[in-house]
């Protein structure tokens, strides 16, 4: 076969990849001296050396010959580093192609320049070893592997210009999430999405094991990619040339294919059916052009390659090794005397936004705000507070609905979810846009279309890292989820939490849409599912993130949780999570009052109240249950003590019970100490862990005063009540508990209690005989209080 690239490509290429080498090596290693002008001495090299050698030159093999597609094809491109550790690589590219001195001045393209990029890295406050916000082009935290390969899909949707290459590591492809992924292409139109070119990048091991699909056979490898509906090219080998000349025309290949898909899909005759995409799978050795073989040990081409080959500079032998092998690069022939690229190698990038590192997609894209209708025209209509019942998340539904049809011209909206879009009740949304599904259908099959912008698969990660990708590329969306499997993305929220820290830190970083958790199915109206499914521990972990991130709204009703979501869709660069209920409840504040509920965040529910002017207790409810439960007590209270003074006080916005000094949106103490009293006691029915809500006050001066009902880890396959009565949130023991912290009303405890075990007996006999709650639970209703 006759070579793909002539003498002169060649060289270009391999000059291009021996520099961005050669910057990763300095960056890992280096302090000074970065052009190797003097001979290497210990003084130059770094004390602590840390960084990632093994997947690196394979990452810059890859970029340079992508830069080569792009300017040929004049390609609108995107890079998605999936290996966890390719700082240095992605560094290297964006310093080559200039936006990194675009972005940080006073990393110049020159020698003073190089040493400033060098001496960074891993060095105290200076920028990580993997690819972080701090990486122009970047729109993936490589801290933890399996999210690439999502991230790249949520990225390519609705972006029909665009082409993700994504770069996944072996390890990597051992994730769970990853494995998942790999279906995103049944979800993918060319007719309206871009492009994701999965790149396989096999090099033989992880930190100290070989990889699964490394000793694979090409065979069983190829079946298994075109089991996932992937039409695989394979490009291996150890010499430079070769793998050049295979690669050139392997990648020139797969980008004529994937035109040619979206060309033909894109004809308005096309018929809509799903297309065997291409793939990418390169093998090359672990740690290539690096050091082979270090004290007696082989190390290129293994496990010992993975992190810093050489690190014990105590031996003269590893200053020559290192030297020889940065000098193996010919630094020479690739910066001229200032330190600066050789302008026939600089020639070699793209230029402008066709730079992968200065694509606007991978920085926050050309975002547009959404277009939100006015959220009060799907208002409950209610006549006085507990007057009817809904269903919350029905009534917010009618609202996306209407979102996804005022943004259809922008396509810069989509609903993402574990196949819960129906269960969750926001199956309006039907009536404007189906389910994305590029499969046949059969003849029951509803709601589902090609162009469907719902998304659902049942995996929540994947689920997760569409919508990240979707958003850090402009875009904006929403995820609903059952409360207790949200866990399941703990550690893509943990990583998403740390991109926007870090990100708000970088000047030249644009704002994004903030990532919107919409949790019902919770944990208080799971009693038909029992146990596996109550589990209200997520809250704990947003709460975990800084301040200027984390926001944790409980509406108690369909008008307030309309208000939130809409907030929530209007804000940039949070991570919002909203819990809710999904079956009919009842509702407390028409839509004026919602509004005026949830811009304060909390407030004291003043028909609720009984002579509170200087109440004797407070009682507070955070979440849609406690709420129920915290009335249903008031009302009982009213029989037992008539004259007992009740503040009964509403929490939807979490957080602001803690301080303003810890989280912006936290009440003053004045104002908190107003509603709450400075020594009145507070009886707090809160929709999760208890814990959470004295972390939260444990600055405040009136916090030994609270006592927190919650979810104890007490659950069953029962009923609603039982639920409350099983974690001590029922109303019967949140009115015991007024009575027994009532200093004046002491005398009444062993009455109280006596009737409270009397009332939790008939609860239990009448539960297990009859398979309901009892009369008096669930037809109860409230009755405003009777003004004196």
């Amino acid at each position: 076969m006759s070579d793909f690239l002539n003498a002169e490509q060649l060289e270009g290429v391999d000059a291009y990849w021996r520099a961005s080498n050669y910057l990763a090596v300095g960056q890992i290693y280096l302090k000074d001296n970065p052009l190797l002008r003097e001979p290497l001495t210990l003084a130059h090299i770094k004390p602590r050396l840390l960084g990632h050698w093994g997947t690196t030159p394979g990452l810059n093999l890859i970029y340079a010959h992508l830069n080569r597609l792009i300017i040929q094809y004049d390609l609108n491109a995107l890079f998605v580093a999936g290996p966890g550790h390719g700082g240095p690589a992605l560094v290297a590219q964006t310093y080559l192609e200039g936006t990194y001195t675009e972005c940080y001045p006073s990393v110049e393209r020159n020698a003073n320049g190089l040493q400033r990029l060098f001496r960074q890295f891993s060095w105290p406050y200076g920028i990580s070893s993997h690819v972080s916000a701090q990486v122009p082009g970047s729109i993936h935290e490589g801290g933890e592997l399996g999210y690439s390969l999502a991230h790249a899909y949520g990225a390519a949707f609705d972006n029909p210009d665009l082409i993700v290459a994504c770069v996944i590591g072996d390890g990597e492809a051992e994730t769970g999430t990853l494995a998942a992924s790999w279906h995103s292409n049944k979800f993918l139109d060319p007719a309206r999405d871009g492009a994701v070119l999965p790149i396989l990048h096999l090099n033989g091991y992880k930190i100290a094991n070989p990889t699964i699909l490394s000793c694979i056979s090409e065979e069983e490898l190829s079946a298994l990619m075109y089991g996932y509906g992937y039409d695989p090219y394979f490009v291996e080998g150890d010499d430079p040339a070769q793998v050049h000349q295979d690669l050139a025309r392997t990648l020139d290949t797969i980008i004529v294919k994937i035109r040619d898909i979206q060309r033909l899909s894109r004809q308005p005759a096309a018929t809509a059916q799903r297309p065997l995409w291409p793939m990418l799978v390169l093998r090359t050795p672990k740690g290539w052009t690096g050091p082979k073989f270090v004290d007696g040990h082989r190390v290129e081409g293994t496990w010992r390659a993975h992190q810093v080959p050489l690190a014990d500079f105590q031996q003269p032998l590893h200053v020559r090794q290192l030297e020889d092998w940065m000098s193996s690069y010919r630094p020479d022939e690739l910066f001229d005397d200032n330190g600066a690229l050789i302008p026939e190698i600089a020639a070699l990038a793209p230029t402008g936004h066709r730079r992968m590192s200065a694509n606007p997609h991978a920085n926050g894209g050309l975002v547009q705000p959404l277009n939100l209708p006015r959220f009060t025209d799907y208002a409950v209509a209610l006549s006085a507070p507990g007057a009817m019942r809904a269903e919350a998340t029905r009534i917010l539904g009618t609202f996306l609905r209407d979102v996804m049809k005022d943004n259809r011209q922008s396509n810069n909206f989509r609903l993402f979810g574990p196949d819960e879009t129906a269960s969750n009740r926001l199956d309006a949304v039907y009536e404007v846009t189906a389910k994305a599904w590029m499969e046949p259908l059969h003849t029951e099959d509803i709601n589902l279309a090609p162009d469907g912008r719902v998304m659902e698969i049942l995996s929540e990660q994947v689920c997760e890292g569409w919508l990240e990708g979707y958003l850090l590329t402009g875009r904006h969306g929403l995820l609903s989820c059952y409360e207790a499997f949200i866990h399941i993305v703990d550690s893509m929220v943990n990583q998403h939490a740390k991109w926007l820290k870090t990100a708000a830190e970088v000047p030249w970083r644009k704002p994004v849409a903030s990532l919107n958790f919409l949790l019902t199915s919770h944990v208080w109206r799971q009693d038909h599912n029992g146990f596996s499914h109550q589990d209200p521990g997520f809250i704990d972990l947003v709460a975990n993130k800084k301040s200027d991130i984390a926001r944790i709204y409980l509406p108690p009703d369909a008008n307030c949780l309309l208000s939130v979501v809409n907030h929530c869709l209007k804000s940039r660069d949070y991570i919002n999570v909203i819990v809710a209920g999904k079956q009919p409840e009842w509702q407390w504040l028409d839509i004026n009052a919602a509004l005026r509920h949830c811009q304060t965040g909390i407030g004291r529910w003043e028909w609720a109240c009984h002579n509170d002017e200087q109440p004797d207790v407070v009682m507070a409810c955070a979440g849609d249950v406690p709420t129920l439960e915290t009335l249903a007590a008031v009302t009982l209270l009213r029989g037992y003590v008539p004259d007992l003074r009740v503040r009964v006080i509403n929490v939807v916005d979490l957080m602001v019970l803690q301080p303003g000094w810890q989280h912006p949106h936290g009440l003053p103490d004045r104002h908190f100490d107003d509603l709450f009293t400075l020594d009145k006691p507070v009886i707090f029915a809160f929709h999760g862990y208890p814990a959470l809500i004295h972390r939260l006050l444990y600055k405040r001066a009136s916090h030994d005063n609270f006592h927190v009902r919650g979810f104890k880890e007490e659950g069953a396959t029962t009923t609603p009540f039982d639920m409350a009565v099983i974690n001590n949130l029922d109303r019967y023991q949140l009115a015991l508990d007024v009575i027994e912290r009532v200093p004046r009303l002491h005398a009444q405890v062993p009455t109280a209690r006596a009737r409270y075990w009397s009332m939790m007996e008939k609860h239990k006999l009448y539960l297990i005989e009859h398979g309901e709650d009892l009369p008096e639970v669930l037809n109860w209703q409230w009755t405003p209080p009777v003004v004196d």
